[in-house]
């Protein structure tokens, strides 16, 4: 496949967080009946309307005031405070051990203007569903993304979240330099498996916090209904501790999985385009164009609806327009279900499976 068709064909998965600015909507008589309200488990929030929850970083769901206790976790020998793990230019890195070296802009940010990139997307670069996973992504995709941030172009269809607007503010602060050494960072790492779907009609009891669904705990129940519920294996681990080696488990409708199939791999008789033509047999991306095997689903729901509504432009982002055209809030749904299902093999895993 030559490279220009390769840009032609970019779509989803993203470099760093989507979230407001942008666009104003654009649905063509083609969109008539695919989603028109952006849903709000997709975008961390409680319902389609209303003041968010305040994100911060002193919160219950992260530990509360410091009281100055060393925190520690199994596996490494390094400890810190809640204030040390809060630091958004100086982010605790656990396991050092785990990654390549971090080059500043990734360790520390860039005073007052840039928070550390480690700090939202882990220095494993593997993310939360507040933001994305950048682990493995294209270099020419990571530095394409921040230069849409710092264009205007790529915005977010709910204005409630911070993200974007934070994101466009970094992208416009950092110097060229800075924005390679954070993409050759993150490109530089492979993607590994670090998000569990499970299918079900009931799941714990949860609530969002800081944009990220948490387990409440106890034994109590509720329908998952018509979205997908991303929430930490361990909520301490997670939300308190910043560990990057506790991934997530994501709650999916029973039958999305099938469904997202056949959308994924057939083009279900003409409602999408098979997105194996672009991202590759595996679905692991095609430099310039990113994996999306294994990735965050709240994430690429929240790209598929902020492309198909102008929310998400630009010369490559443009090319994904009649992909999504049709699709409705279920089929987007099913999609990122089956996507993130895929189990994520290595180089010598699949050489071992031949």
């Amino acid at each position: 496949m030559r490279f220009s068709r390769k840009l032609a064909c970019l779509v989803l998965a993203c470099g760093l967080s989507a979230f407001p600015i942008a666009a104003q909507k654009s649905i063509t008589e083609e969109q008539q009946g695919a989603a028109t309200t952006p849903p709000p488990w997709a975008y961390g929030l409680e319902s389609e309307t209303g003041a968010p929850a305040p994100d911060r970083p002193d919160s219950d769901a992260r530990g509360g005031k410091d009281d100055g206790t060393l925190h520690h976790l199994p596996g490494s020998t390094f400890s810190f405070t809640l204030t040390q793990l809060r630091n958004i230019y100086a982010p605790a890195d656990w396991y050092p051990n785990d990654h390549p070296a971090m080059p500043d802009i990734v360790a520390h940010g860039h005073k007052p203007d840039v928070t550390a990139c480690s700090f939202c997307h882990y220095p494993n670069g593997k993310g939360r569903p507040v933001n994305t996973n950048l682990a493995g992504l294209p270099y020419t995709y990571i530095l394409h993304t921040l230069d849409d941030f710092k264009s205007g172009v790529r915005g977010s269809a709910d204005t409630r979240k911070a993200n974007t607007n934070q994101m466009i503010k970094f992208a416009t602060m950092m110097t060229d330099d800075e924005k390679k050494d954070a993409a050759q960072y993150f490109s530089s790492m492979k993607w590994t498996p670090w998000i569990r779907v499970v299918e079900t009609d009931m799941i714990p009891k949860v609530r969002i916090a800081n944009g990220i669904y948490l387990r409440v705990g106890g034994p109590e129940k509720e329908p998952i209904g018509n979205r997908i519920v991303e929430t930490p294996e361990d909520v301490e681990a997670t939300e308190v501790l910043r560990d990057d080696r506790s991934g997530f488990i994501a709650y999916v409708p029973v039958g999305s999985i099938k469904k997202g199939k056949v959308l994924v791999m057939t083009g279900d008789g003409g409602k999408t385009v098979r997105c194996t033509n672009c991202h590759g047999a595996d679905l692991m991306g095609m430099d310039p164009v990113p994996g999306l095997a294994g990735r965050s689903p709240s994430y690429l729901v929240r790209q598929l609806y902020d492309m198909q509504h102008g929310f998400r432009t630009g010369e490559w982002t443009s090319q994904m327009k009649p992909v999504v055209a049709k699709l409705n809030g279920d089929d987007m749904l099913a999609i990122a279900a089956y996507l993130s299902s895929l189990t994520v093999l290595s180089t010598s895993d699949t050489a071992a499976e031949k």
